[in-house]
């Protein structure tokens, strides 16, 4: 890995706008890399200087070759390395005593990689790569990569540099484009979250569509993602990792329950971005964002000339976990003056066949419900936007429509979607004008809505706490020692080693009791806990058949917790080795990995997150007070997970971190279990 440098030597426009540029390894070869980085240089060659290397100097595209950088004219700022993997530290070399300032690695399988990222940095020189599928920037006319690009509004930087070039094609047919290009490759040098930083100030930046398997230097990339979003441009992530397989050696339940994705998705709700599952939904969404404005909240409301479309894409959003709010009387009233006797006015809005007789139905209803401040967004589903296609005598009518729709929209700032039966014509197109967004199916235009409400609510400050780094005593005792100091309560407690030892609990403790080996991770699991003993001679023969199994050690003995109407919640954090601390919340105790009913954000969180993180439980409502039972005391479960979230951000040697089960009453939180798995490195 490549030495850090100074802010200066960071300088990153060498690889956007270079003076001049070297392909090592032209060729006219089309099959070949250096056929493509040749012909792509040579389209920026009225504003730069460009350089064919080809040992045979041979004449290449028309143009001329020189056998080495050293019978170059000049020194090249940037140089393409497109030769075998043998000679790449070679050329290197040569071109690092010349003064080559950056270096764009094509070649994959370079031997010593990491040796020769090394000396360009110590040069004071930069390395996007090895194995990088190129770069291009639509804004200074450099193409240094393979296949064709269209200028546009989204920045693609991809680990992947086929499906950053799958990105950009979709991209193309969607009518959108690219700015910027990086296929980062190994990564030996630059970095992703530098390229970035550099996109900030980039004017033809709007939407930047990221690739990464790895996330190394995760805090550099999730700053990098606020500035973004700071500076108006959104991010859209893909990335891999959602097998369980990441989680199979963790130590306790927190950790198995949390994949790399649960970490990943963290990390960008709270930069402000958010991440998506495919190449096309990545570009869906960002036609949606290009287009329109981000909805307010997730209430959407429904509208068609079909019942059943408009059924169905009820259930597609619901099922999607937007709201479809039944209307207020009053607004039900108002559709229903606009619409024919039998028409639904609730939510999903069904037009009756108003559509048909008068084409106006559709504006004026789609108005109503924009300028309503009963929903956050407007999905219109089925015939409308073929009228003129199969009707050409109301390609006229349809489009005055779309105008209307479109005025609204922007008097609004409300989002309206589109779903059409058509493939494409000059209703649809007047749409996207009018930053009305149109999809194909009802699938594609929820699914880019959903994405979007969540990007509306992504972003948080994460605070940078003081490092607070006290020793850790093992096991449950030393767990429970930092956690007390954090305002986590326990049930009174003493500890004992001996028979003899429990003389002291009948005056200390009221029965029934819990006698636990402290020293065990899993107690359940090995026969270290007993619960329920209901008096002295219970707990003493239970400690006599626990003792004879396990051996010496420190044995806590607690009260019970007998309390009524108490809810068993798991609380827990981990570090992530690449982008920090998460914390984690969810239904609790021994069964908590069958029911996987969690939720992670990076930590810390404040009181008013950790609410939002229990309203997203499926155990929810059993603490919102289930079938008659009072509500439990959640202010004090919320304020325990803000807690527990500030010791892990602000230790840095806790790897894991779990209270479970966490017992939640009327009367306020009880941990009855904890463990803390540290690494003092």
């Amino acid at each position: 890995m490549a030495q850090t440098m100074s802010p200066t030597d960071r300088d990153l426009r060498v690889f956007r706008d270079p003076a001049s540029v070297a392909v090592v390894g032209s060729t006219s070869d089309p099959a070949k890399w250096g056929y493509w980085l040749a012909k792509g240089a040579l389209t920026g060659r009225s504003r730069r200087d460009v350089f064919l290397i080809n040992r045979s100097k041979a004449d290449i595209l028309g143009e001329p070759s020189h056998g080495s950088l050293s019978e170059l004219p000049t020194t090249p700022e940037l140089v393409a390395l497109c030769v075998p993997a043998a000679h790449i530290g070679a050329v290197v070399d040569e071109g690092l005593a010349l003064g080559v300032r950056g270096f764009l690695g094509i070649t994959a399988g370079v031997p010593d990689e990491s040796a020769i990222a090394q000396r360009i940095a110590d040069a004071g020189a930069r390395l996007v790569g090895m194995n990088s599928l190129g770069i291009y920037d639509s804004s200074t006319d450099l193409q240094l990569a393979w296949g064709r690009f269209t200028p546009g509004p989204i920045a693609v930087i991809s680990q992947s540099g086929q499906l950053g070039s799958e990105i950009a094609i979709l991209a193309a047919r969607a009518g959108l484009g690219v700015s910027r290009f990086v296929s980062i490759g190994n990564q030996a040098d630059v970095r992703a979250a530098e390229l970035l930083a550099d996109l900030v100030e980039d004017e033809g930046t709007r939407v930047v569509a990221l690739y990464l398997e790895s996330f190394s230097a995760g805090r550099e990339l999730i700053e990098a993602l606020v500035t973004l979003r700071n500076a108006g441009k959104y991010t859209i992530l893909l990335t891999v990792g959602g097998s369980e397989a990441s989680s199979r050696l963790a130590r306790s339940h927190t950790g198995s329950l949390t994949s790399n994705l649960d970490v990943v998705d963290a990390a960008v709700r709270a930069a402000g971005a958010v991440r998506v599952n495919t190449p096309s939904e990545l570009v869906d969404v960002a036609r949606l964002l290009l287009a329109t404005s981000l909805p307010r909240g997730n209430r959407v409301a429904i509208v068609g000339d079909s019942g059943g479309q408009t059924g169905i894409a009820a259930d597609v959003a619901a099922a999607a976990k937007l709201r479809v709010p039944a209307f207020s009387a009053e607004l039900a009233t108002e559709l229903a003056q606009l619409l024919p006797d039998g028409a639904s006015c609730s939510n999903p809005v069904d037009l009756a066949g108003a559509g048909e007789k008068d084409l106006a139905s559709y504006s004026d209803v789609v108005s109503v419900l924009l300028a309503s401040d009963e929903v956050d967004s407007v999905v219109l589903t089925g015939y409308f936007g073929t009228y003129g296609a199969d009707t050409p005598s109301l390609v006229g009518r349809e489009l005055e429509i779309v105008d209307a729709m479109g005025d609204a929209v922007i008097r609004t700032g409300t989002p309206l979607l589109v779903h059409t039966m058509v493939d494409g014509n000059l209703a649809t197109e007047a749409m996207w004008k009018h930053r009305i967004p149109v999809y194909g199916n009802i699938e594609t235009a929820v699914r880019a809505l959903v994405d979007a409400d969540r990007l509306s609510r992504a972003g948080r400050v994460l605070p940078c706490l003081p490092e607070w780094s006290e020793p850790i005593a093992a096991g449950y005792l030393g767990a429970q020692e930092i956690l007390t100091e954090f305002g986590i309560r326990f049930p009174r407690g003493v500890t004992v080693r001996s028979r003899e030892d429990l003389a002291v609990v009948e005056a200390q403790l009221t029965a029934p009791y819990v006698l636990k080996a402290s020293w065990l991770e899993h107690k359940s699991e090995v026969g270290g806990v007993a619960v329920g003993l209901s008096d002295l001679g219970a707990l003493a023969a239970a400690f006599e058949t626990m003792y004879a199994a396990l051996g010496e050690g420190d044995y806590v003995i607690e009260e019970l917790d007998t309390r009524p109407h108490t809810v068993e919640i798991l609380l827990g954090a981990r570090r992530d080795p690449d982008l920090g601390p998460v914390v984690v919340v969810g239904a609790g105790g021994t069964e908590a990995e069958v029911y996987r009913d969690v939720t992670v954000e990076m930590a810390p969180v404040s009181i008013d997150t950790a609410h939002a993180m229990l309203r997203q439980l499926e155990c929810a409502p059993l603490l919102q007070g289930w079938r008659g039972r009072p509500p439990t005391d959640i202010d004090a479960l919320a304020s325990a997970v803000a807690a527990v979230s500030e010791l892990a951000a602000a230790h840095p040697h806790i790897r894991e971190l779990e209270l479970n089960p966490l017992r939640v009453g009327p009367d306020g939180v009880l941990a009855v279990d904890a463990l803390i798995i540290d690494d003092p490195r």
